[in-house]
């Protein structure tokens, strides 16, 4: 069946339908990763969005559910140039043309890639209608694809109550992961044997309490704080900053998560008084610009976001550069940095963009790239190590 793909600037791409048999309109980006398309599907930073694959060739491992980083599939659509119709791998459950059908997630497939990419790079990320609707009518469909938002997605995406973690308690004894996704024992301790090997002789977050705010939280954030030793108490995005303190943690995660900062407003305000607690804090992605914008600092709307697993980025402390795995579409306005209150820790090599944040006097800090990455570079997942090193200091200052 004909499938057709409708930018907002009247851009018509002609391809074959995949997944679901539904029309959507959405925000369309694109993501240059190589694989791990199932981990991207199942981002919950993708709510609001289709996304675009720019490797040729998706599918072709299957889909294996113990990869999922979070409970299901959260992009509105799929854009892929071939999608495999055989799908090898010892571990794949099913097909994902299955998968897509089952969580009834549309797409098109059998268009140039290539070009969709180069569009959205010169005239920016825009709005999109996948349907397979062949009689449509463009002057009908562009002002309702101008007129589209992703609107406030991080209450879609976050946990409905308060769930904990328990952490590693030895590299013998392990306690098993709960909440949205399911990992046995045998997986759990796999995960372990396979930290480096640092971090597996010390298990230093030993017993250290954290809160983890979901606002669209990727399940490798607990894992890496769970496999570390920390116990882990994830909180719904609308949790008052007054409750999550009064469970006394060592230290607060605020995740990554979906849409515009600025839609967030009433977490901003909780933010801040987190903030102003003596709590450790580390943020990654909108935790981290959510952590700017209570703080006085300003965001703003990139060209066509970072989406990749291939993202350099440089620790201005030491100068060395990190390949990290990116998936945003704001980013912090370091012209609007108050240096008594921040300063930039991390920069983007490629165009200069703030990748972290470090809080003058406070213990606190925060990145706008993935250093739980899975799959993808794990280059900077030491930052979890500095994390549970600031809740060492914290507790014996």
């Amino acid at each position: 069946m004909k499938a057709f793909l409708i930018l907002e600037d009247g851009t018509v791409f002609t391809g074959m339908h995949i997944g679901a048999e539904r029309e959507i309109i959405s925000e369309i980006v694109f993501n240059t990763s190589m694989a791990g398309y199932l981990e991207v599907l199942t981002d919950p930073s993708y709510a609001g969005q289709a996304v675009c694959m720019t490797y040729p060739l998706i599918g072709n491992y299957g889909v294996c559910r113990e990869d999922m980083e979070s409970k299901k599939p959260w992009p509105d659509g799929f854009i892929v140039r071939e999608l495999s119709r055989m799908a090898s791998n010892f571990r794949k459950d099913i097909g994902i043309q299955e998968f897509l059908r089952h969580y009834e997630i549309p797409g098109i497939a059998g268009i140039d890639t290539r070009a969709l990419t180069k569009i959205l790079r010169e005239k920016g990320t825009m709005n999109g209608m996948i349907t397979t609707n062949g009689s449509y009518d463009l002057s009908s469909i562009l002002p309702k694809l101008k007129s589209y938002t992703t609107g406030k997605v991080v209450e879609k995406v976050t946990c409905s109550q308060k769930y904990e973690i328990e952490g590693a308690k030895s590299l013998s004894e392990n306690g098993p992961l709960s909440g949205r996704a399911k990992f046995s024992e045998e997986d759990y301790a796999k995960g372990i044997r396979e930290m480096r090997p640092s971090i597996t002789r010390k298990l230093n977050g030993l017993g250290k309490r954290v809160a983890l705010l979901d606002l669209g939280a990727k399940d490798n954030i607990a894992r890496s704080l769970a496999q570390r030793g920390c116990h882990v108490k994830v909180y719904p995005a609308l949790t008052p900053a007054e409750e999550i303190l009064s469970d006394k943690p060592d230290g607060i995660m605020l995740s990554n998560g979906p849409g515009d900062p600025k839609e967030c407003t009433g977490i901003i305000k909780e933010i801040k008084k987190l903030y102003d607690s003596e709590v450790p804090i580390f943020a990654i992605c909108l935790g981290h610009q959510l952590m700017a914008l209570a703080t006085g600092a300003d965001t703003f709307k990139m060209k066509y976001g970072h989406r990749g697993g291939n993202h350099p980025v440089k620790d201005l402390e030491t100068g060395r550069v990190y390949i990290s795995s990116q998936n945003h579409g704001y980013v912090v306005d370091m012209d609007r940095l108050n240096p008594e209150v921040a300063v930039p820790a991390f920069l983007n090599v490629n165009d200069g963009t703030n990748e972290g944040l470090s809080y003058t006097g406070k213990n606190i800090f925060t990145v706008q790239f993935h250093p739980e990455a899975c799959p993808g570079p794990q280059d900077s997942g030491f930052l979890f190590d500095r994390f549970i090193e600031m809740m060492e200091v914290g507790k014996n200052a």
